[in-house]
């Protein structure tokens, strides 16, 4: 079972991230039980159905906008998104969306090629579940990057976990 970070602890975690094949239409498709992220077309196709199942989340692509999900906001439990690339940073950009201009308050799951450089910026972005792909870091590596996390005790900028920079809360202070 894979590790996970979520809410600044590692744990096991046993949902499957779903991926289609160029045969399989997502308005065919029969789902499982059970923990599952479901790519966004097959949300598209069967929102009706899977509205509000507390086990299944939709993963978006980053290509795919956002904006497209807000409809559906309140029925969804998690989000996650995909970083393809190290490289390709658009999901920074609509993790922050998701909290900040859409006031989602499920989880906001970063999944693929997540690197444990990028940790910490992904939670400031909004993202409290960080997945690396399976078998890219040990447990110790993991524990190791967890701790890391909390490296930086006051960042200067503002973001999404900390919505003032720092020379406003200072002149709060003082």
């Amino acid at each position: 079972m894979p590790k996970i970070i979520k809410n600044g602890q590692l744990i096991d975690d046993d949902a499957r991230i779903l991926i289609l094949d160029e045969s399989q239409a997502p308005e065919e498709l029969t789902l499982a039980a059970g923990p599952v992220f479901v790519p966004f077309a097959v949300w598209q196709a069967h929102s009706g159905q899977l509205s509000g199942r507390a086990d299944l989340g939709v993963w978006l692509d980053s290509h795919e906008d956002v904006a497209e999900l807000v409809p559906d906001l309140g029925s969804i439990a998690a989000i996650a998104l995909n970083f393809p690339k190290f490289t390709d940073g658009r999901a920074y950009s609509a993790a922050a969306l998701l909290r900040t201009r859409y006031g989602f308050k499920g989880e906001i799951r970063a999944i693929g090629d997540v690197l444990r450089d990028q940790f910490f910026f992904m939670q400031r972005c909004g993202f409290d579940t960080i997945q690396p792909k399976a078998g890219k870091y040990s447990d110790a590596q993991l524990e190791e990057a967890l701790a890391s996390l909390k490296d930086f005790s006051t960042p200067y900028q503002a973001a999404v976990d900390q919505p003032e920079p720092l020379f406003r809360r200072a002149q709060r202070a003082a």
